[in-house]
């Protein structure tokens, strides 16, 4: 039995760190903070180990992860000393370990919380400046009211009413629970006068004494990897605090497929998940309030996004009949429920507004790209991709639309990568391969210079260039690298490495080939960060599920070219549109004719929660446009089967002639032919 590096055969035990995804096995009694040191994962350790400052915290899980091979268990470690247990107790952890003395003597899989890694994500979910009409769903008042009087018998909440009516013909009906009972004392001490806070014209969800300006909201894009708020002034529309979180729900499954299995599979799977994104929900709220400079309890109104699953999770149903057709949703359209029945530490009235859903994967997330690109009334005929472990696409004009979702997985995450990571300080993010002398250079995020300007040569220029070293590659490395790998000729557009290069970059075990991208003295770890035959593979499946799904709509739309293509989400913001296309990600289209739209879908949620008008208007879009099923569409197969070449086995990119180089493959003409072991030469242009 080998381990998970393969290079000698062991039964140590295996334990995974998440949300990194990094894997080995470790011999027993090897602490949680050393495991995670050999394998590149970076931990707070400010103490060395003394127990005195907690930094160090991670949290063994309990259960079965089918997605990662592993049934971990608390009990798999050493256990917890009384001066652990206490100084876990002063911090409110109990539920944690401290990784510095919690020994392995068993399989686990360990998270390693937000505050704990010392090296944070870098989520690039920034909202995008848009002209955006203010006329939201809260509106603060300010009233005097009548004062009681003997023989008039209305009640304050009467005279509240009436207020309401008489001096801004507003016809109230309604009154929370919370607020009735805060009344008669805030009206009187505001001398009865004060400021209502009425949610749509029909409830008062809030009453303060006197006059008071101040009324916020949050808006949430709940994404499969990162959730993003945005906290708004609902007067001015101003955005005063933006707050980003990795979603816990990595650690039960990186892609959508894994977490409604890890509900079917685990009796309190749901609720793992479910109490993990509120937990995670507050705290953004919490931080951006806390920015802010406000009380999170000013918080009167939110607007989430997120796709099926992350929306099923979030309100508590089990997203499994999400797993098999008919893919069958709880509910298509919009819900408005109070912030508390979910858990959320807003105002105790509050309501949250969840966008409504297209169909069964494609989600109240996608609604919101839709509301903030306003396709419906474009005369291009455009494109949008939201890039991410499930890609949401979306085709059409002022004539028509359609969607689809397609399954492109965690690799572009960094995930499934063998040296992959999320983006965080140290991950390469940018790639350049000289095509004639093979050699890489690179860049990382934290540091300005590519790796070809670094300083190594001495002792105090290491020291000084610790820091900016690589740890790994994320999901935009990975599509520039392979890119660059192709446009160098070191790949085919079969994916397979190529045995001419005449590189030493390029090496071959038994059955595959690898490329060094960066060397030992380039790395935090002392190792190598190869780009493995398996990671150009998993590119390959990824980006040709996107490209098939827009490559269907297009067929249904009677298209063979779009006028634009617009990318989306953090990923989409971030990727180069050349080597999108170049690895046939997206179809082809004037470069100057795609580009990002940043967080659209966290857009739209804002959109819609300073401008009430657009939550009818999401309504509308939902059921206007037409989803088209990919997984039971009889020409998808055939599609995926071109589209996994690079950059396209079938279809052209004219766009492209003067990029793509022109090269001779070896393939196999068919499955007969395999078995034969008769293989034929083909000359190909890759570009026809």
């Amino acid at each position: 039995m080998s381990n998970d590096n393969g290079t000698s055969a062991n039964t140590d035990p295996l334990t995974i760190f998440m949300p990194s995804g990094r894997r080995s096995r470790v011999s027993e009694g090897t602490t949680l903070l050393d495991a995670a040191r050999s394998m590149g994962v970076e931990i707070e350790s400010i103490c060395g180990g003394k127990l005195t400052c907690g930094k160090c915290k991670v949290k063994v899980e309990d259960g079965n992860f089918q997605k990662h091979g592993i049934t971990s268990a608390s009990a798999n470690v050493s256990e917890k000393s009384d001066e652990e247990q206490a100084l876990l107790d002063r911090m409110n952890s109990g539920d944690y370990r401290l990784s510095c003395v919690a020994c392995v003597s068993g399989d686990v899989l360990v998270t390693v919380p937000e505050e704990s890694r010392a090296k944070k994500q870098v989520i690039r979910k920034s909202a995008t400046e848009r002209a955006i009409d203010v006329n939201p769903a809260i509106r603060q008042v300010y009233i005097e009211v009548d004062k009681p009087a003997l023989g008039e018998h209305r009640g304050d909440w009467g005279r509240v009413q009436a207020a309401l009516k008489e001096q801004w013909d507003m016809d109230v009906t309604e009154i929370d629970i919370h607020t009735l009972r805060k009344l008669q004392p805030i009206l009187r001490k505001g001398k009865w006068t004060a400021t209502a806070t009425v949610w749509h014209e029909k409830e008062l969800i809030a009453i303060d004494p006197g006059y008071v300006d101040a009324t916020y909201g949050l808006a949430v894009d709940i994404g499969s990897t990162t959730v993003a708020a945005y906290l708004c002034d609902l007067r001015t529309g101003e955005i005063k605090a933006t707050e980003s979180m990795m979603n816990p729900q990595v650690t039960y499954g990186e892609d959508l497929m894994s977490r409604v299995s890890y509900a079917m599979m685990n009796d309190d799977g749901l609720d793992k998940m479910h109490d993990s994104i509120i937990s995670t929900l507050n705290k953004v709220a919490s931080r951006a309030a806390k920015e802010a400079g406000i009380r999170v309890s000013q918080i009167h109104d939110a607007v989430f996004v997120g796709n099926t699953t992350m929306v099923h999770i979030l309100m508590g149903v089990s997203p499994v009949e999400l797993g098999g057709a008919p893919f069958a949703l709880a509910n298509r359209d919009a819900m408005d429920v109070k912030a508390r029945d979910m858990g959320l530490n807003l105002h105790k009235a509050a309501y949250v507004h969840v966008l409504p859903s297209e169909a069964g994967h494609v989600g109240a997330d996608n609604v919101g790209v839709l509301v903030a690109e306003e396709l419906d009334k474009q005369d291009d005929k455009v494109l949008i991709v939201d890039i991410g472990t499930n890609g949401e696409i979306a085709l059409g004009n002022i004539d028509t639309m359609f969607s689809a979702s397609s399954p492109t997985g965690p690799a572009f995450e960094g995930a499934q990568i063998a040296y992959g990571m999320r983006a965080a300080p140290g991950a390469i993010e940018r790639v350049r391969i000289d095509p004639v002398t093979k050699e890489p250079t690179f860049k990382v995020i934290g540091e300005d210079r590519f790796s070809n300007e670094w300083d190594l040569s001495t002792e105090a220029a290491l020291d000084a260039q610790t820091n900016q070293l690589a740890a790994g590659i994320c999901g935009s490395g990975i599509i520039e690298a392979i890119a660059e790998l192709f446009l160098a000729g070191i790949i085919n557009g079969s994916g397979q490495f190529r045995k001419d290069t005449g590189s030493d970059r390029v090496r071959f075990g038994e059955k595959t080939g690898m490329y060094v991208l960066a060397t030992a003295d380039q790395t935090t770890t002392g190792a190598e960060i190869l780009v493995t035959q398996d990671d150009v593979r998993a590119i390959q499946l990824g980006k040709a599920a996107l490209y098939s799904g827009a490559k269907l709509l297009m067929n249904h739309a009677g298209i063979e070219t779009v006028d634009r293509v617009l990318l989306a989400g953090a990923f989409g913001s971030y990727i180069d549109p050349k080597y999108a296309m170049v690895l046939g990600l997206i179809p082809d289209c004037a470069l100057d004719k795609v580009y990002a739209v940043g967080n659209a879908a966290g857009d739209g949620a804002r959109i819609t929660l300073l401008d009430k008008t657009k939550r009818p208007y999401a309504q509308e879009l939902a059921h206007t446009i037409r989803y088209i099923e990919t997984a039971v569409d009889p020409s998808f197969q055939d599609i995926f089967v071109s589209a996994i070449h690079i950059p396209n086995k079938i279809d052209p990119y004219p766009h492209l002639a003067d990029i793509l180089p022109q090269q001779t493959e070896e393939a196999d003409t068919d499955e007969s032919a395999g078995r034969g072991g008769r293989r034929r030469k083909r000359r190909r242009s890759t570009t026809s």
